[in-house]
């Protein structure tokens, strides 16, 4: 699956940018805050539901790099899983180093810019911008809502 890149200042807040970076903050170790942050991204995984197991991670507050090991029943799952990891602020690259029990080809990604719709990105992968829904559904849980995309954030695109 490779190393995907992520944009630093998108995506979750789901722990602080001071924690993640690598000056120093009294009490505090790059490695305490790391662990921190590993665990904070390791949680938001199990939130999402999607069937994995023994799910690992890693991360270098210095590097913004996430590192991701476990089980994953499915390939969608598993590129859910690098979402998941790399749409959180302060993360710029994950390596998914997953098994995956289902093998399955790998989809694209899109990184949303500016003005993007999910419709308009149907459009150009698809060539209808009706087939929107199976970008959302490729992306859900992480997506609640089909007009609910930020720019910076990275997207599944399936093959129909």
């Amino acid at each position: 699956m490779g190393l995907f890149t992520f944009i630093k200042e998108a995506g979750e807040k789901l722990f602080g940018g001071k924690e993640a970076q690598a000056a120093p903050v009294p009490g505090a170790s790059q490695e305490d805050r790391n662990i921190k942050a590993a665990s904070a991204i390791e949680a938001y995984i199990a939130t999402q539901k999607l069937g994995a197991s023994n799910v690992k991670v890693t991360f270098d507050g210095a590097q913004g790099k996430v590192t991701v090991t476990g089980d994953a029943p499915t390939q969608a799952a598993k590129e859910k899983i690098t979402l998941c990891c790399g749409n959180v602020a302060n993360v710029t690259s994950v390596d998914n180093q997953m098994n995956v029990t289902t093998p399955e080809p790998e989809a694209q990604y899109h990184d949303v810019v500016r003005g993007d719709t999910l419709s308009a990105i149907a459009k150009k992968y698809y060539g209808d911008a009706n087939k929107y829904p199976a970008i959302f559904e490729a992306n859900k849980p992480m997506l609640t809502h089909p007009d609910k995309i930020y720019p910076g954030q990275k997207l599944r695109i399936p093959a129909l």
